[in-house]
Parts: C-alpha cells; sequence; structure tokens
C-alpha cells in the first residue's frame, strides 16, 4: 500500500458552490495510485464538501437559495453573532453538510458518476481562502 496526501488551496467569492474536481483529478493523476480511497476534507468550520451535479447550473442556484431559507441570517436567532449576521448561520449549515468525502478510486480515478463534481461550500457572505487535504491511499 502507498499513500500521498496533499493541500488544495480554494479561493471563494464569498456564499456559493466552487467546483474543485479538476484540481483533485490532476493531483490524484499525479500519485500513480491506481485503486484505492481518496478522502478530501475541508480545514475550516463555516465551509462544506459535497458531491453534486456539475452539469446544470441550475442545481448550485437552487442548493444556495435552498440553504438560504433553511438557515435564516437573522443576529436575534443566535448568540454567536460577533463575527456578523452570516457567521453562525454558516456553521450550522456546515453542520448540516459535510467537511470530509471519500471516493473510491479505479484504474487511477475518482468513482465519481457521469454528473458528479465535488464542490468547497462557501457559507460566508465574504471570500475567503480555504483548505481541503487530500489523502489518498492504495495501489
Amino acid at each position: 500500500m502507498r499513500q500521498a496526501t496533499t493541500t488544495l488551496p480554494v479561493g471563494t467569492r464569498g456564499q456559493g458552490l466552487v467546483e474543485i474536481t479538476a484540481p483533485v483529478a490532476r493531483w490524484l493523476s499525479g500519485t500513480g495510485i491506481g485503486t484505492g480511497l481518496l478522502t478530501l476534507f475541508c480545514r475550516h468550520t463555516s465551509a462544506s464538501l459535497v458531491i453534486q451535479e456539475n452539469a446544470d447550473p441550475d442545481v448550485r442556484t437552487d442548493l444556495e437559495r435552498f440553504f438560504k431559507r433553511l438557515v435564516k441570517e437573522d443576529p436575534s436567532l443566535y448568540d454567536h453573532t460577533l463575527e456578523g449576521p452570516d457567521d453562525m448561520p454558516a456553521h450550522i449549515r456546515a453542520a448540516l453538510t459535510a467537511v470530509q468525502l471519500s471516493i473510491p478510486v479505479v484504474g487511477g480515478r475518482m468513482a465519481l458518476g457521469t454528473w458528479q463534481g465535488i464542490y468547497l461550500f462557501e457559507h460566508r457572505a465574504r471570500p475567503h481562502g480555504r483548505e481541503v487535504v487530500a489523502h489518498v491511499i492504495g495501489e
């Protein structure tokens, strides 16, 4: 068994989904691992990771609108408001999604479905520099 790790920087423009499938695939290809398991980990409490459709951008727009309706940015609802009205809602949105993904590696590639892409889901209103740690183990 071999393994490899890296940290992928992800810049965001504020709330929304940022596709990271291509940089993850490039890194994975360079590891030379053909069969194994890829783990991605978001190192933040106000952003998350999701696997979602990457063909129709309306899916991303609808998801973003849904989360805004589901978790209101109303400071009167929360005690944790020192970092702005979007901070506590961002923590809740991250708790409802995931900060870690596991993806099988088959034939040196992620075993994603035809329409699946990997996204960092930024839950804060302003742009951020995020980090996703990637780890692959296999042969």
